[in-house]
């Protein structure tokens, strides 16, 4: 299948995240820590900007990007450096902000994803370090605004700009690039997208082949799509009125579910970049073998080792790779003895299908338990031990409890406020098989796996008999009454 693109629509992200799993700030020390605090608490000189300060690089924030860029398949500048790029807004207090231009860190890389026609590569254009600005607090909506409010806190976080080029060709595959993106941060441990502001996305998109639009800060993975296909079809309409597409930027009003023009699309010499002259330009060359050792198994190399390691379905293996808390976790049941694809089907089908119903995301894993947190109230916590997972699981297996059980089970302990073991919700429930429905379902199990000793005992072996028999309390671990498990098979097989 190749798929076709009548409506020539080319989708091209912008993608900003902070490194917010360093401890410091890009050019101080103030802590990164900062999401919980008052306004404009984690600041100093340096990041406020004030004459006289001079900036001193982190440099585990060099060592993160070059860690990204290997990850992304880029290439590594020998040599590098920094730039200022000039704009007066009020959440960049010192009036330029410190950015590579000519000299990215990282360039030519790439994601494959799974597009409309199945493997799909994505270029990765550049991927720069910056420092973030401030935060904008609008007293209503950005059209009406009666005034802004500014926090400094964030101001001089580490950025990585990552520019993709324009390879998507539908919001749902620009939607699975930034989950796969988000995934591998995730395994490289430096950042933490469940934090307010972790990954901003300005997407740029246009249709017939014809004129690009900007469309700016986009907070989520949903809002990107949902701002894609508003964009979209304001385009087509507009082509379809004799009307033109203009080069500019837009902002997306998450609760309109629209797209507001903010300003004609400023070119790069509106700028005015220079490189910063209090920063030397730097050759990395040297750091890269050290860096690469440090690379984990990423997300592809992952799934792939999962479906042979495990024999479980490649369905299953994106599932539980999608996050490495989930993998380890994954990991962590089989490894106390569990059949992996039983628990490949609970966790990947049930239990993820269960925490994203209730807008639970996966926010801790430290082998006992896996946590999560609310999406939308992240006082709310929780968690799932892996030693439930595999009682739940151990029982499913032998038979003691149904699927809608086990089922129960999994809402029980996450809906619960106190700890209960799947035993003890089993028992307080009631979930558990009375030991008739066990012995009918050995039989039943005995008779589809031994087919020669059915046919021997209706052509007269009774000898035949005793063995389907054998096999049940097999099956039960020697607690069926064998003169019941005979008479369910003659039952079975004589009518």
């Amino acid at each position: 299948m190749v798929y076709e693109n009548p409506d020539g629509i080319r989708i091209g992200l912008e993608i900003h995240v902070q490194l917010n799993k360093l401890k410091t700030k890009m050019f101080c020390g103030c802590s990164t820590d900062y999401h919980n605090a008052a306004p404009n608490t984690h600041t100093c000189p340096i990041c406020l900007g004030l004459p006289g300060t001079l900036p001193v690089l982190n440099k585990k924030v060099v060592e993160a990007a070059i860690k990204v860029g290997l990850a992304l398949e880029g290439e590594i500048a020998e040599e590098t450096q920094f730039h200022r790029k000039n704009y007066f807004y009020p959440d960049l207090p010192k009036g330029f902000q410190v950015t590579q231009y000519d000299f990215p860190i990282v360039s030519k890389g790439k994601i494959v994803i799974e597009g409309e026609d199945g493997e799909h590569v994505v270029g990765i254009t550049r991927a720069h370090m910056e420092e973030d600005p401030g935060k904008l607090v609008h007293l209503g909506s950005i059209e009406k605004s009666k005034g802004v409010l500014i926090d400094y806190n964030r101001s001089g976080i580490t950025l990585i700009e990552t520019v993709t080029e324009p390879d998507m060709r539908s919001p749902k595959e620009a939607r699975r690039f930034l989950d796969k993106f988000r995934n591998i941060l995730e395994y490289l441990d430096v950042f933490d997208g469940n934090l307010e502001g972790a990954m901003r996305v300005d997407a740029n998109v246009s249709v017939y082949w014809g004129t690009r639009v900007e469309v700016k800060n986009i907070s989520s993975h949903k809002g990107v799509e949902r701002a894609l296909l508003y964009e979209i079809m304001r385009q087509k309409n507009v082509i379809r009125r004799g009307g033109k597409i203009t080069l500019e930027t837009r902002h997306f009003d998450e609760g309109r579910g629209v797209t507001i023009s903010l300003r004609t699309k400023e070119e790069a010499e509106d700028y005015r970049y220079f490189r910063e002259p209090d920063l030397m330009p730097m050759r990395v060359t040297d750091w890269i073998p050290a860096v690469r050792e440090t690379l984990p198994e990423l997300p592809d190399a992952k799934r792939s080792r999962f479906i042979e390691q495990y024999g479980i379905t490649d369905m299953h293996a994106r599932a539980l790779t999608s996050k490495i808390m989930l993998a380890d976790f994954y990991e962590s049941v089989c490894a106390q003895g569990v059949d992996p694809k039983t628990t490949a089907t609970w966790i990947a089908d049930v239990f993820l299908g269960e925490l994203n119903y209730r807008d639970l995301a996966i926010s801790s894993f430290d082998e006992k338990k896996i946590g999560f947190i609310h999406t939308k109230d992240p006082e709310i916590e929780n968690s799932f031990k892996v030693s439930d997972m595999v009682e739940l699981v151990t029982f499913f297996a032998e038979g003691k409890i149904s699927d809608r059980a086990a089922v129960e089970v999994i809402r029980s302990i996450l809906d619960g406020k106190e700890e209960k073991t799947p035993l003890q919700i089993i028992e307080e429930k009631g979930l558990l098989k009375a030991e008739s429905d066990l012995v009918s379902m050995a039989v039943e199990e005995t008779i589809a796996e031994n087919e020669a000793a059915v046919q021997d005992y209706l052509a007269g072996t009774e000898k035949s008999l005793n063995f389907l028999v054998g096999q049940v309390m097999k099956k039960t671990k020697g607690t069926a009454d064998a003169k019941t498990a005979r008479e369910l098979i003659v039952k079975e097989l004589r009518g």
